[in-house]
């Protein structure tokens, strides 16, 4: 099996590629490679180039590439560099010198078939035939757009003359790819140089000329940014049905997302990449050379693929084949590319032999394509793999930082859509992909106008809790980020006052908190043992110490839980998310912990740490839809208390029995007796939707609470 990763490029394709990056100054390379062989392969194309196969079938050389890149990389850079000092000799000695000797050598014998199978006289189907290619026009080597009927025109041109090839380059195909829809689909059929005949209607001014057999190279260059082609609308729906109806197979494929420029922090630096892509010889030489390449004898040229590059060919081919049936049925695609990518690369390989003006492709050749080949293939994954539409909403809200509104999505978002449904669905699918992916955009109405702004979460780092504390309530605060683990260190040291945010200035009081929190204090006064939080909060990771005032008959003491994101929040917004969790909580706690400069107090008291997950805050943080589905499900549950309320949300298939039995142990806890503790067993089943048999609540349930109430009554 070939080691890809081992194969090197064309040694000339990277010399050109070099200038291009050091006068783009990127670090990217496969888009420069894919255009400086799509140029190479015009070139051989022009020419007629041709690969005689071991089927013993010719295949014109040619090349289809899809090339993306961010605005201002350099892609339009790069097609002047091929044109103005690559090809800029090859070009206008093809069209002017080689192109009409060619057609010149061949109307003459145009015209005496023409005049054998008439019966006409040669010289008067000669001067007909001259006519008659004169009104074709004027040749292209290239164009950037056209209709069919004009393409068709210049083939019959290039088919008259048995030259030459049909070379379409289109910039900002995002913009441009909805006009020239007509032409990208004929050069769909053109890949392998023929196409279907279209009757048009036959005038004196317009004459319908006789249909000419044969093959006519056609080559294709589709570049710009991506933005505009993925776009989640009609563009972006056009090409996904260009690549599933055939371009997948016939396209190579460059993808950059974003703009990779070299990292130079030296303006001595840049300025030496500047001189060195300025005064670079490489291209002089290169054009030069090239320009030999129009030469006559190259006219009609035809490579010889040796044993030994057919060989690697198939190889690559068998390879390409076990890798596409791997694939899965909705990746058709992917797997139609993949199949295809062998005979790409022999077309490769041939521009490769031409411009090395090799009269075989040699494994070089063949190696230098297929490693092309399989960067392209990487690059077709990350198109496919592009964000939806709803994913680019919920990055580019979370990336803007700011509040915005609908109307500001319309302007700003070419995908957005501008009905109100199809809004509201794309912004709900945007709110969930955001949830799993740290993401959470918020929602505020101003005088009946709805407003988005997102944030991207960061995800707790265990080892780095935000914690500020000092020796006094107010003054000297030092912020420090601490391992959750030694936390204790803190709350068990003497005398020292803490809170969980940082301070600007080190002075305690709202206006100098520094949003930035990810750990929660619950401060508990009494009303619940240590042990009955403990098991209520098992599921979570904590830590609980005692205060001063707890004693055996009052317990007093905090929790702390850290959160599974970091939240930056302000005043308000801290204020009304820990009312949020205070409602959530199974017992009461002191609800002035909701401020963020609250501060506790240290104690050498009991402390111990618990193990679990951390607290999911998303339903928690105000102004999201996690958070309204979360008020929601209170409200139905509003006439519960705390505790009663967290057995309910907690309840799922299959755990009823076992969320009751641990309901009925914390009232056991709580000193309540038998007939109390069923009473409230049973009334809470009863709003269950799914509820137990009483019967089975007395034999299982009752039974173990009976035994845990004697067993309490039977301690000294």
């Amino acid at each position: 099996m070939i080691d890809y990763d081992a194969l090197e490029h064309h040694p000339l394709s990277e010399k050109i590629v070099r200038v291009m990056q050091d006068r783009a100054q990127s670090d990217s390379a496969l888009f420069f490679r894919l255009m400086v062989a799509n140029y190479f392969a015009m070139a051989a194309a022009s020419m007629h180039t041709h690969i005689m196969m071991p089927e013993g079938n010719k295949v014109p050389v040619n090349m289809y590439s899809l090339n993306l890149a961010p605005s201002n990389f350099g892609k339009t850079r790069s097609c002047r560099i091929m044109t103005k000092e690559v090809l800029n000799q090859f070009i206008p000695r093809f069209c002017e010198e080689t192109f009409p000797i060619l057609a010149e050598d061949n109307l003459p014998k145009l015209a005496n078939s023409r005049a054998v199978r008439k019966g006409h006289d040669p010289d008067d189907e000669l001067v007909a035939v001259q006519r008659e290619f004169e009104r074709t026009g004027e040749l292209l080597f290239c164009f950037d757009s056209g209709t069919a009927p004009g393409a068709k025109q210049l083939r019959h041109k290039l088919l008259m003359a048995n030259a030459g090839a049909l070379n379409l380059i289109v910039d900002e195909v995002g913009l441009h790819l909805g006009k020239n829809t007509e032409l990208v689909e004929l050069f769909m059929e053109l890949y392998d140089g023929e196409v279907g005949t279209t009757l048009n209607k036959n005038t004196q001014d317009n004459p319908r000329h006789a249909e000419l057999r044969g093959t006519t190279p056609s080559n294709m260059i589709l570049f710009g940014t991506s933005n505009k082609l993925l776009d989640g609308g009609k563009q972006e729906e056009d090409l996904l049905q260009l690549l599933e109806s055939g371009y997948a197979r016939r396209c190579f494929f460059g993808f950059v997302e974003r703009n990779g420029q070299t990292t130079v922090d030296d303006p001595q630096k840049y300025l030496e990449m500047a001189k060195r892509a300025g005064a670079s010889s490489d291209l002089q030489e290169i054009s030069d050379r090239l320009a030999n390449l129009a030469d006559l004898i190259n006219a009609n040229k035809t490579l010889i693929l040796p044993d030994d590059t057919a060989l690697e060919l198939y190889a690559y081919k068998l390879d390409c084949e076990r890798r596409a049936a791997s694939f899965k049925l909705v990746e058709e695609v992917r797997r139609t590319e993949t199949i295809s990518r062998f005979f790409k690369t022999i077309k490769l390989a041939g521009a490769y032999a031409f411009i090395d003006d090799s009269p075989e492709i040699t494994k070089a050749h063949l190696h230098a394509a297929i490693k092309v080949a399989e960067e392209s293939g990487k690059a077709f994954e990350l198109l496919l793999k592009r964000d939806k539409p709803y994913v680019k909403l919920a990055k580019y809200v979370a990336e803007l930082g700011d509040e915005v509104t609908h109307a500001d999505l319309v302007e700003d978002l070419a995908f957005y859509p501008k009905s109100a449904n199809q809004r509201n669905d794309m912004l709900t699918l945007a709110v969930a992909w955001g949830y799993k992916n740290n993401i959470i955009i918020k929602k505020s109405f101003q005088d009946g106008i709805e407003f988005l702004r997102g944030e991207s979460l960061k995800e707790t780092d265990l080892s780095q809790m935000v914690v500020s504390y000092s020796d006094d309530m107010t003054e000297g605060y030092r912020n420090e980020y601490a391992p959750f683990d030694q936390l204790h260190k803190l709350t068990q040291a003497p005398g020292m006052h803490w809170i969980n945010h940082h301070l600007n200035g080190g002075y305690r009081n709202e206006d100098n908190a520094i949003p930035g929190f990810n750990m929660v204090v619950i401060d508990v006064d009494g009303g619940i043992s240590l042990d009955m939080a403990k098991n209520l909060l098992k599921d979570y990771k904590a830590l609980y110490y005692t205060t001063k005032r707890h004693t055996d008959t009052e317990h007093r003491f905090r929790i702390i839980l850290p959160i599974n994101y970091q939240l930056e929040m302000d005043y308000q917004e801290y204020k009304e998310f820990f009312g949020n969790l205070l409602e959530w909580l199974p017992f009461e706690a002191d609800d002035s912990c909701k401020y963020r400069c609250k501060k506790w107090l240290t104690h050498p008291g009991h402390y111990e740490y618990t193990d679990g997950q951390l607290l999911d805050v998303l339903p928690f943080i105000p102004k999201t839809s996690k958070n309204e589905e979360h008020k929601k499900g209170m409200q139905a549950l509003g006439n519960l208390d705390n505790l009663e309320r967290w057995v309910m949300n907690n309840i799922g298939d299959g755990n009823r029995n076992n969320q009751l039995l641990r309901y009925a142990y914390i009232l056991v806890d709580s000193g309540m007796g038998f007939d109390e503790v069923r009473s409230k067993v049973f009334s809470l089943n009863s709003k269950i939707a799914d509820k137990l048999d009483e019967a089975e609540i007395l034999n299982t349930i009752m039974v173990t609470v009976a035994k845990a109430i004697h067993k309490r009554h039977a301690q000294p």
